[in-house]
């Protein structure tokens, strides 16, 4: 039987706040703070204009979420959820070969930038990253899942390599393909050339994840 890639252990914070998931009050509020987020950007993420988003009171929405990091969490909880999804329906097959797993989870990571919601999240994402400790911590702990995620793909390709080795050659692919979004993610200006660095990425990325060799990481075996 074909081996498919093994789905790794979820190690993000476990959620905090006061609140009912799928509720509709923080359904209210989730979607109201995922359109403030992609339309409006970091700068506007905050409780109060995410409380004038969904029309209701600053005080009740604070009842549910008292700072707007949990927010961020269940944000990324629910992306985490909707990747694992995605991955389920069309990587971890066991009809599929190693070579074509990473091959559509590539695919399915490039398609995704592509679309305004990833390319508009993420980057602001990234910009409260960059003043926002606890914000940062939650994107990096969504980010070592996602590669876990790719390295558990790499692994029955090149069993050479060690954890750590898998560990790094993910990342790598990862930043590649993340790279991606801020040349040719929705919106930007070579985004009409996405299709062929999708296939120069699968074309490079498939090759490098077949021959690195453990050598040519010593420091990390």
């Amino acid at each position: 039987m074909t081996k498919t890639a093994e789905k790794p252990a979820r190690t993000a914070p476990v959620r905090p706040g006061i609140y009912g998931r799928g509720t509709e009050t923080v359904d209210l509020i989730l979607n109201a703070a995922l359109d403030v987020l992609v339309e409006e950007g970091a700068a506007a993420f905050t409780l109060r204009r995410i409380a004038t988003r969904c029309g209701m009171q600053v005080g009740r929405l604070s009842y549910h979420f008292a700072r707007k990091e949990l927010l961020i969490q269940l944000l990324l909880d629910d992306l985490l959820d909707y990747y694992e999804r995605m991955l389920d329906e069309t990587v971890r097959q066991p009809h599929l070969d190693p070579t074509e797993q990473l091959r559509r989870m590539i695919t399915l990571v490039l398609d995704d930038i592509g679309t305004k919601r990833t390319t508009h999240v993420f980057t602001e994402l990234w910009a409260l990253s960059n003043h926002n400790p606890a914000v940062a911590e939650r994107v990096a702990a969504f980010y070592r899942y996602a590669h876990a995620n790719i390295a558990a793909a790499i692994a029955p390709l090149n069993p050479a390599l060690s954890p750590a080795q898998l560990d790094v050659v993910a990342r790598f692919v990862s930043s590649a393909l993340e790279g991606t979004t801020i040349f040719a993610g929705h919106g930007k200006p070579w985004a009409h050339q996405m299709p062929q660095m999708q296939r120069l990425a699968v074309h490079a990325l498939l090759h490098l994840a077949r021959t690195i060799r453990p050598e040519d990481l010593p420091d990390l075996g």
